[in-house]
């Protein structure tokens, strides 16, 4: 099977359980096949689960969820060393971050010293217990969902978590048909839990080397510089984007481009997961008058093409 078949296999699958939103399904299986964590943030009930149970399911990975509680530890994530009499030395533990996907339910409803315990994992593919540092499985994935800030018990993720994640997508309410087809009582849960792996870490591995092979033309690095420019000219972001997040960016926009059956990047290709990309990670200035994904494809309209 080939790529481009390889990727239709995973998005086929995954349409048939989270109906009505190709678009966010599209943006999850672009953000793992560009080796990023994925964000994902709604309101509760709307399937932020359920997506990432399936993508896990979808990419043949071994996969660990948490629920995100106000009183979660950092060890409960990371694991701890308990004494073992017969050994009579102490024996590690390892917690449920040791695992290629960890679903992080929740996950501003932890404290942030235990959301600060991710920040190691999610950029060195590591952790470090007591003086002691343990490489994580390959490959590793942050799947995590998230509750709007106004809603009681949620604590604001830090800009040094939020930039971890590639991207943050948000589901909104199911179609009007897709709404139907769950109260007809045809439940997701069940659909997910038959789910099979379309592929393989090897198969994995070999999508994220054809990303890395994508074609970028000069006059389309200069659109991108342009855009990242935008953001840090103070006219629409009170600050713009780092080096480390026009990488991201970059990656994203050739798995956008793999993900469309092309082996190079088009300026439709930014545009597309531009939003995703930037948003979580700038304010807007004050007098915007609208969100942060807003403002960005505002400054998308502004930013002529080469």
């Amino acid at each position: 099977m080939d790529v481009t078949h390889k990727i239709h296999a995973v998005l086929s699958q995954l349409n048939t359980v989270m109906a009505g939103k190709p678009a966010q399904v599209r943006d999850g299986v672009v953000c793992l096949l560009a080796g990023g964590h994925l964000l994902i943030e709604d309101v509760p009930g709307v399937g932020k689960t359920t997506l990432a149970h399936a993508l896990a399911r979808t990419f043949g990975l071994q996969f660990s969820r948490v629920q995100f509680t106000a009183d979660l530890m950092p060890s409960d994530l990371s694991g701890v060393s308990v004494y073992d009499r017969g050994r009579e030395s102490f024996v590690f533990h390892p917690g449920p971050v040791f695992a290629q996907v960890l679903l992080a339910d929740e996950i501003n409803r932890a404290s942030p010293k235990t959301q600060s315990a991710l920040l190691e994992a999610m950029e060195e593919k590591q952790v470090s217990v007591e003086g002691e540092t343990r490489p994580l499985p390959w490959p590793f994935f942050v799947i995590a969902t998230q509750n709007p800030y106004d809603q009681l018990g949620t604590y604001a993720l830090p800009e040094s978590q939020l930039d971890r994640f590639l991207m943050r997508i948000s589901l909104g309410y199911p179609e009007r048909a897709a709404e139907r087809e769950l109260l007809s009582g045809n439940g997701r849960r069940e659909q997910v839990e038959q789910l099979r792996a379309v592929l393989s870490a090897d198969d994995l591995a070999a999508l994220q080397q054809a990303v890395g092979r994508v074609h970028v033309a000069e006059p389309l690095m200069d659109y991108v510089q342009d855009l990242i420019a935008a953001t840090r000219s103070g006219r629409w972001f009170l600050q713009g984007l780092s080096p480390r997040a026009g990488i991201a960016l970059m990656r994203a926009a050739r798995a956008q481009a793999l993900a469309s059956g092309r082996d190079y990047v088009a300026p439709d290709d930014v545009q597309a997961i531009l939003p995703q990309c930037v948003a979580h990670r700038m304010m807007p200035v004050s007098d915007a008058g609208r969100g942060a994904v807003e403002q960005v494809r505002a400054m998308i309209d502004a930013v002529p093409l080469p």
